[in-house]
């Protein structure tokens, strides 16, 4: 996504360019077999087929993007590239403060009705007026046609928020016109639940949702006939439903997964897609031990992000051990100076950190400047099995390295989250705001806009220093790619000299899929989407699959 400023695609084909089973010729034509797109989050009990809802059914099972399409999608792994979708181009602005879209032609609603720039302007306006929730902050001033053009304005620039714009969904005017609210309405009147999407609405359940394949689907001919979504009660049902065949399409990871569902059977698949967002250890840069940056630079130079990805997360990662905290998918935004400076596991060196900065060791226990012995908390959730893995070598790692005792703390969610948000912790590990760009990183880490009535939804640290505050507004809201790449420079050598969190290794989405039926999966080779069904980008994958 990082600087993507225009595109231009044809219609999808559904002839794929490569697939997970090792490069196998698709056969082509229309299959019998259905596709059973499964999640383990328990019995989903309410109808909802509402796009813009996060609790509806349609959100909750995902069975919404089939349905309703974006203008464009962003693929968050493999080129991070922009493919435009119910748009036959998108174009920003040099201060992406205006996107023009040329909506695709030849495009039907599933009831039969034309798609037209009117039904992209009534979606976006919804927003603009209010009438919608502006949920994604999209912030919008203007909506206009501009002959066979559409051209959104808006308050701020969206080059940190292309993806949330370009994903919103695009619903058919001459239905949502007479919706009275669409921020409470379920659309589970007849004729309500209708999109431009490869698949429509056939029978809805609390055991099972299915839908059937659009026969005048404006992408092409769909291999598959029939998908069906299906919520199993945990990740052990959901591992069990797959290795029997039961269910062939997931996102989940699935501890021992090599032993667990791989060696079941030759056609189950697994594929690992990193993103720009990575699971980081953040620190409460307030209180002792981590207010002391030696401490914090010792850590980075002893933590082994390998152990992280082959043990913590069974492989399904890949470390950051730059010192910028950029993993290889944004290597081009690491700065020249940089591009060789890598972390490792040098504890001679992380020693000699500590020693310069006045620590001592006592009966091999670290001693702060103070004189007291340095020892911290980790808190993750109970249950986020990598996660509390990952806890444990920590506390090893750190002991055994540094004399310094770690104590695993796994509360339950709420205690977790009221932590994180309050700064009543010393160290957690979480997830940053993916934005597809270097910017994702440092404004999760650095950036005070996340604090507000002095509750963080990121940087938990609280890390606060003007130049690099300013450095990241002037990121999100720069006139021209100059500005950018300046800004770019103090928020990166900002992250570096101070060390305010320690990207572990990337967090990636993950598909398990098999290719019983179906070849063209997108594959390590081939990540023009991630395996993932419940990303936009499932429209994308399911246009390329052909029977096997």
């Amino acid at each position: 996504m990082a600087g993507c400023g225009t595109g231009e695609d044809p219609a999808p084909s559904n002839q794929p360019t490569s697939n997970a089973s090792g490069g196998e010729t698709a056969g082509g034509g229309v299959g019998t077999a259905a596709l059973t797109i499964a999640k383990p989050d328990g019995a989903i009990t309410t109808e909802s087929h509402n796009p813009y809802l996060g609790d509806s059914s349609a959100s909750k099972y995902a069975y919404g993007k089939v349905i309703f399409e974006p203008l464009a999608l962003v693929n968050p792994t493999g080129d991070l590239g922009t493919t435009p979708w119910l748009a036959e181009s998108v174009e920003w602005n040099e201060d992406y403060t205006q996107l023009t879209v040329v909506p695709r032609k030849g495009v039907k609603w599933s009831d039969g009705t034309d798609f037209t720039a009117d039904d992209v302007i009534f979606s976006f306006d919804m927003v603009r007026t209010g009438k919608l929730n502006d949920t994604s902050a999209h912030n919008i001033k203007e909506v206009k046609a501009d002959g066979d053009k559409v051209v959104i304005t808006f308050g701020n620039s969206k080059f940190t928020s292309q993806a949330r714009v370009l994903h919103h969904p695009i619903v058919p005017k001459h239905i949502w016109e007479n919706i009275a609210d669409p921020n409470t309405d379920p659309l589970t009147e007849e004729g309500q639940a209708v999109g431009t999407g490869p698949y429509v609405l056939s029978n809805w359940s609390t055991e099972s949702v299915t839908l059937t394949a659009n026969p005048e689907y404006w992408g092409g001919e769909l291999a598959v006939p029939e998908l069906n979504y299906v919520s199993y009660g945990d990740n052990a049902a959901l591992t069990t439903a797959l290795v029997s065949g039961e269910a062939d399409w997931a996102q989940a990871f699935l501890p021992q997964i090599q032993d667990s569902y791989l060696a079941a059977d030759e056609n189950n698949k697994f594929l690992v897609s990193p993103t720009a967002g990575a699971g980081t250890l953040f620190m409460n840069l307030q209180t002792k031990p981590f207010n002391n940056k030696a401490l914090r630079e010792a850590l980075a130079w002893t933590i082994d992000r390998n152990a992280y990805v082959d043990i913590a997360r069974e492989g399904a990662s890949e470390a950051i051990w730059n010192v910028t905290g950029l993993g290889d998918l944004l290597k081009d935004e690491i700065l020249p100076e940089y591009a060789d400076k890598n972390y490792s596991v040098d504890v001679d060196k992380a020693k000699q950190i500590l020693t310069d900065a006045g620590y001592t060791w006592k009966d091999e226990k670290l001693i702060d400047p103070d004189g007291e012995a340095v020892s911290f908390s980790i808190s993750v959730p109970a249950g986020w099995s990598d996660w509390n893995t990952e806890q444990a070598l920590l506390a090893e790692e750190l002991k055994s390295a540094l004399g310094i005792e770690v104590k695993v703390d796994q509360p339950d969610w709420g205690g977790w989250d009221a932590a994180r948000q309050e700064g009543s912790f010393q160290a957690i590990i979480h997830w940053l705001e993916d934005t597809g760009n270097a910017y994702g990183l440092y404004t999760s880490t650095m950036d005070p806009k996340w604090i507000v009535d002095n509750k963080a939804q990121f940087n938990f640290g609280r890390f606060d220093d003007p130049a690099v505050t300013e450095a990241l507004n002037t990121y999100a809201n720069a006139a021209n790619e100059d500005e950018r790449k300046e800004a770019l420079k103090t928020m990166q050598t900002g992250f570096v000299e101070n060390v305010p969190a320690i990207p572990l290794g990337a967090h990636p989405l993950l598909g398990e899929f098999n290719t019983r039926n179906y070849v063209g999966w997108p594959s390590e080779e081939d990540q023009y989407a991630s395996g993932d069904p419940t990303q936009p980008g499932i429209v994308l994958v399911l246009t390329k699959l052909a029977t096997a």
